[in-house]
């Protein structure tokens, strides 16, 4: 159990971590996949590269690297099938509302940092009740720096008047558990998103395989 003294504040990435958005992304990829003449691809196989964001998804599906002169072209297309698809099929893990509404009973405020730029991260945040009592949103657009840079943690600490040593960030990428490390915060790291192996080392921060286990560490 982390020391609930000191904690003041949760952020939490979002993508693979509040919210299960690769369905949406599995659609879009496959859509222009097709409609490019190429076959789609496995739903698996697209999930554990989802927090990667769009250009790992381009290079993955299309099979070329970001130099090609397609490439941009592509990914354009990949972004503007997203935005259609934004929240067709994401949903909120399980235990996800369970955790923010413990969060809300003991006065621990939440926020929300993600390499998402906000035009899409907005609209997600926006489809779920919950989440719209996050104290704040931190996107690509309100930086310099993204991920695994702490800047958008310490802007978040900072605006909410904070200390990041107070501060717990939960994430599902090795970029969130850097971030968090570099901004001198508590670190919770979630195996039961897209790219975290219960088999790799990362160092004091606390692996969970479900979202519920955070009401007991932050208890």
């Amino acid at each position: 159990m982390l020391q609930n003294h000191s904690i003041e504040l949760v952020l939490f990435d979002l993508d693979g971590t509040l919210v299960d958005t690769a369905p949406d992304f599995v659609l879009s990829l496959n859509n222009i996949l097709i409609s490019n003449g190429k076959e789609a691809i496995n739903d698996n196989l697209i999930r554990s590269y989802v927090s990667d964001g769009s250009a790992k998804l381009i290079e993955l599906g299309f099979e070329i690297t970001n130099d090609h002169p397609n490439f941009k072209k592509y990914r354009n297309e990949l972004l503007t099938e997203y935005k259609k698809n934004l929240v067709n099929e994401s949903k909120l893990f399980d235990g996800i509302n369970e955790v923010i509404l413990h969060l809300n009973n003991i006065n621990i405020p939440f926020g929300i940092v993600t390499n998402k730029p906000y035009k899409y991260a907005e609209p997600v945040v926006k489809n779920f009740e919950v989440l719209n009592h996050s104290k704040i949103l931190v996107c690509p657009d309100h930086i310099q720096n993204a991920k695994p840079d702490p800047e958008g943690i310490l802007l978040a600490c900072s605006k909410l008047n904070i200390k990041s040593e107070n501060c717990v960030y939960i994430g599902d990428h090795q970029k969130d558990i850097e971030a968090g490390i570099n901004a001198g915060s508590k670190t919770i790291g979630c195996l039961y998103g897209y790219s975290l192996n219960s088999k790799d080392d990362y160092g004091e921060t606390i692996l969970i395989k479900e979202p519920k286990e955070i009401i007991k560490l932050i208890n």
